[in-house]
């Protein structure tokens, strides 16, 4: 048995064997061959095998996430099987007696520079099909097998380097119960959607793709951040029994579904959600969620070829207003960049996306993508009690340009007969350390602010969340972090507005006593944390987090801060 010490990102524990989702070694040499027969029909077979995967995958494709995401297998289907694509290969084996592998490369990269170089869109994106088809053709010539995490069809545990969201978010709770990575953090978008989907998960242990072997029997942790590789009998059941012990206490959380954020003197305050997609709605309604925090729209952009349709956006808006029954939804504009790429796009490559063109700053310049977008949730706001909200706002007059162009789409739309509501609230996420210090300024224009903890502290900090060697400085009770928070909410109270958090801090069970001490009115968090965030508030008095807030404020570590939240909240002498 072997041991790997990681991030504990999503709460849970998993037991199952290892499933590698790592691109494999494709690389091969060019070889003369003696029987150009025999290598046609080597190639006619791989040709076979691929047209069974795809056919398998469109299949499932069609079932799990509908027609449109299942027809881009069907055109990978017609260029595997186009003969002006396999003729010249065969040819190519034929003449030139090389292997197959070399030969569907030569002809490949041929369709595949031929088709970049034209100037119509829809034909260069053939030259992706052409890229993947060939790719799977590849493989089975090679006898390797490719990753494909929407055809696992027995309970694993996902091994890999790291998840994008998209990865993530198409992974199947029935059979992938848990995941770890080599890299990543707590706050990275893979370890958010796992937290959505309630998918055990360990990240940044640097060396689980090296250390662990495809169907290794794999131990996730994701209370304690551990990956046991090949554990002893011994340790299967102990871990079986801390399972149990887990279900029993998230059953006495569920009994709180229904009952209201109260503290035990009496202080109400709101556990919002943050979701990605409609879909999420029901694991908000389930843990009792009152009201959406953030509403993450980036992934209507994402996992697709091009933008979403302003009606495409107004449909997803409208189910979430709808479905959440009149409580607040509050829906961040696209917040692209950093992590988040969309390739269709086609931006610039930067030396550092997190501080470059990104959120409300590519909106302000692509006002097109913008306009679309506000003209689709303005259409919605009649369906529920929608507020926007503005990410990535450095400046007042990014703040005031982007509302500017919300009231011109607002007008447009009136003047057209559509109907707007009347109530919706305009707010920006606080992130940028920048945007707190004149936090006062700010709150006399916004309606509400939500402190985006996650990008908020890797800035004042200047540590990057997604890098695990510097994952020390990403110190959400550190005392500068706290004076932040404090100066934001201090702020907008003073001007009669409401303040929110929808970083993953607002869930955290050290921070919640202090947030609490410090005034936050909400705290939106993975839906998955609301129950025990609420069973943890219901215990707490908010005088006496008042009294903490102010000790904490003037310590000087953050290891001073967690040992002051431990002896006030479990009588605790000791810090841990």
């Amino acid at each position: 048995m072997s041991f790997l010490k990681g991030i504990a990102a999503s709460n849970g524990i998993s037991i199952a064997k290892a499933y590698h989702l790592v691109e494999p070694n494709l690389s091969f040499e060019k070889k003369t061959i003696e029987n150009p027969t025999k290598e046609i029909e080597r190639f006619q077979n791989a040709l076979n095998r691929s047209t069974t995967d795809l056919e398998s995958i469109r299949d499932h494709a069609k079932e799990n996430l509908g027609e449109d995401k299942a027809a881009i297998f069907d055109a990978h289907l017609l260029v595997l099987n186009d003969p002006e694509l396999t003729n010249p290969i065969e040819d190519m084996i034929k003449t030139e007696k090389v292997n197959a592998e070399h030969a569907l490369k030569e002809i490949a990269e041929r369709f595949v520079s031929m088709f970049e170089a034209m100037e119509n869109e829809y034909m260069k994106e053939r030259a992706a099909d052409i890229r993947d088809v060939t790719k799977r053709i590849l493989a089975h010539l090679l006898n390797v097998q490719l990753p494909n995490p929407s055809m696992i069809s027995e309970e694993v545990v996902i091994v890999a380097e790291d998840l994008t969201p998209s990865d993530t978010a198409q992974l199947n709770r029935k059979y992938v119960k848990g995941f770890t990575t080599d890299i990543g953090g707590r706050t990275s978008h893979s370890a958010i959607m796992a937290r959505s989907l309630e998918i055990p998960a360990v990240v940044g242990t640097r060396t689980a793709t090296k250390e662990i072997e495809n169907g290794d029997l794999v131990i996730v942790d994701g209370l304690k951040g551990e990956v046991h590789i090949n554990p002893t009998q011994e340790a299967v059941e102990q871990y079986k029994k801390e399972y149990e012990a887990y279900e029993i206490q998230k059953a006495e959380w569920a009994k709180l579904v229904n009952e209201k954020t109260v503290t035990a003197d009496g202080y109400r305050v709101e556990l919002a959600a943050n979701i990605g997609t409609p879909k999420d709605l029901k694991g908000v309604l389930d843990n009792g969620g009152e009201a959406v925090g953030l509403y993450r729209t980036e992934f209507l952009y994402m996992g697709r070829d091009h933008l979403p349709t302003e009606e495409e956006q107004f449909e997803s808006y409208k189910a979430v207003l709808e479905g959440i029954k009149e409580k607040p939804v509050v829906v961040r504009t696209l917040d692209i960049g950093g992590d988040k790429e969309l390739p269709y796009l086609q931006l610039p490559k930067e030396m550092n996306p997190f501080l470059g063109f990104r959120a409300i700053r590519l909106c302000l310049e692509e006002q097109d993508i913008f306009r679309t977008q506000l003209r689709a949730l303005l259409r919605a706001s009649v369906f529920g009690n929608l507020k926007i909200m503005f990410p990535m706002i450095a400046t007042i007059d990014e703040f005031r340009e982007a509302k500017r162009l919300l009231k011109e789409e607002k007008e447009k739309l009136t003047n057209e007969g559509v109907k707007v509501a009347d109530n919706i609230e305009v707010g920006i996420m606080v992130e940028i350390p920048s945007t707190a210090i004149i936090a006062d300024a700010f709150a006399k224009e916004v309606d509400f602010f939500s402190i985006g903890t996650n990008d908020l502290i890797q800035y004042t900090m200047a540590a990057d969340r997604m890098n695990e060697r510097v994952s020390y400085l990403y110190q959400p009770y550190s005392p500068s972090i706290l004076r932040l928070v404090k100066m934001v909410i201090d702020a907008a109270h003073k001007e009669g507005k409401w303040a929110g958090m929808c970083g993953e801090m607002a869930g955290d069970e050290t921070a919640i006593p202090i947030l609490l001490g410090l005034g936050l009115d909400e705290f939106s968090m993975s839906a998955t944390s609301i129950l025990k965030a609420r069973s943890q508030i219901l215990q707490l008095e908010k005088t006496e987090m008042e009294k903490l807030a102010r000790r904490v404020l003037e310590m000087s570590t953050t290891e001073e801060v967690i040992q002051a939240v431990n002896e006030a909240v479990n009588g605790d002498k000791k810090t841990s």
